[in-house]
């Protein structure tokens, strides 16, 4: 039986803020691009929302800053950096005389303000530990929904355009797509805070060169090679951040002692945790049991990096040998070892290896899981197929896809999606 526990934690109803409209009008300062501003009562009132604010303590880039000291930032700074980048790009788009109402442009700050507003701990390094088959996309989408039945329906366009239901589909492109504001944003924000000069991108350029043909978003064709520089950079940052090798083992640990975790709550064990960590641990939930209504949702918007550090911090006193020492690595930053190549590691090492574990930890072989491990990670830097790729406007008015037009050979390889394998073990 799993320990009686019985916090509870209602969705929050948003009260608007009784204060000057004029008053919510607000500039940031912001490290990348300077001033943003806040240009709508509405916008303002979302970013105040709890739902929002809880962005503020949820890492950017996982576990990166433990190779990258500087890599604190938040998903908060990214949300707020998105929603100016389509500022930018709704004033040059009016520019060239595409057509955008007001209340467009607003909706389509709202959707990308808003796009991972659904992200757990962590962000991606948990989005399947704590619930199985549940991608932070769909949560975003079921708190937008929420978030729109508390502001009266107020939220209606921004939920069109954030579900691809709109009829001007350059919105939803300008969110998600191959060459998206989404990653024009991460790219220079992570590599500003992580100093990884590789993943600076001319987005501003990049920004002043599109354009709307058809319906859909296109690039001119001068804008060539800074789509050229974006997909180079964005490879790189995978490989150099992302993909790092120490983000790496920091992730498999965090996941690791995650498992342990509800492998212990399975058997009753009675575990510290916060009262929304503790609704996961101790409850096998699936992605299709989430609405906008249910309590996993509740709990779920409680949820940050705080309720998983503090209690791995409390876990490292547990009388399980596993998952005590597994805690106390990650906040000693004893990492797993990783060895990445191209082909799956040799089978006579990995045994080697986990006998010496065994041996020297004393424990179980199916203990052993969690001291030593294969797995494989993909990097694709640019998906030419389906709707998402990015579109070339030649001046005789022709759309060519950018491996076509471009005189790179490279980008074509940057299409193929590249597999490398990896292979964790506890340095003993």
């Amino acid at each position: 039986m799993a320990p009686d526990f019985t916090a509870s934690i209602n969705l929050t109803k948003f009260v608007p803020y009784k204060i000057n409209a004029l008053n919510k009008l607000k500039i940031i300062n912001d490290p990348v691009y300077g001033f943003i501003s806040i240009k709508t009562s509405l916008i303002f009132d979302l970013i105040e929302h709890p739902y929002f604010q809880r962005l503020r303590y949820i890492k950017q880039v996982g576990m990166a800053h433990l190779v990258y000291p500087g890599a604190l930032h938040t998903r908060f700074h990214h949300a707020l950096g998105v929603m100016h980048l389509m500022q930018l790009a709704i004033e040059h788009l009016q520019s060239k005389g595409q057509e955008i109402t007001s209340e467009e442009a607003e909706a389509s700050c709202i959707a990308i303000l808003l796009h991972d507003i659904g992200h757990g701990p962590f962000s991606h390094a948990l989005e399947h530990s704590l619930v199985k088959g549940l991608a932070h996309e769909k949560i975003s989408r079921l708190f937008i929904d929420r978030l729109n039945q508390d502001f009266g329906g107020k939220l209606d366009l921004a939920l069109q355009i954030f579900n691809n239901q709109y009829h001007k589909k350059f919105f939803f492109q300008l969110i998600c797509g191959q060459l998206d504001l989404d990653r024009l944003d991460y790219l220079n924000r992570d590599s500003f805070f992580s100093g990884v000069t590789e993943g600076t991108v001319s987005s501003d350029r990049i920004i002043k060169l599109l354009n709307v043909k058809d319906g859909n978003l296109v690039v001119e064709e001068k804008g060539i090679y800074s789509v050229e520089k974006f997909l180079i950079a964005r490879r790189l940052m995978y490989w150099q951040v992302y993909l790092h090798k120490t983000a790496l083992a920091g992730e498999q640990l965090l996941v690791k002692i995650l498992k342990r975790a509800r492998e212990l709550a399975e058997r009753g064990t009675e575990l510290f945790a916060s009262p929304a960590l503790k609704h996961f641990l101790y409850q096998d939930i699936h992605g299709d049991e989430f609405t906008v209504d249910s309590e996993h949702l509740s709990f779920f918007s409680q949820l940050d990096d705080h309720d998983i550090m503090g209690t791995i911090k409390v876990w490292q006193q547990h009388n399980d040998f596993v998952l005590r020492t597994l805690c106390t690595f990650l906040i000693t930053r004893k990492l797993y070892k990783v060895e990445i190549s191209n082909e799956a590691p040799d089978q006579t090492k990995i045994e080697e290896l986990k006998a010496h574990i065994i041996s020297s930890l004393k424990i179980s072989e199916k203990e052993a899981s969690y001291f030593i491990f294969t797995d494989s990670v993909n990097n694709r830097a640019y998906n030419n197929t389906g709707s998402g790729s990015i579109n070339i406007l030649r001046k005789n008015g022709d759309i060519e896809d950018i491996t076509i037009v471009s005189d790179t050979s490279s980008l074509e390889a940057l299409s193929i999606d590249v597999t490398k394998y990896f292979l964790c073990y506890t340095k003993i």
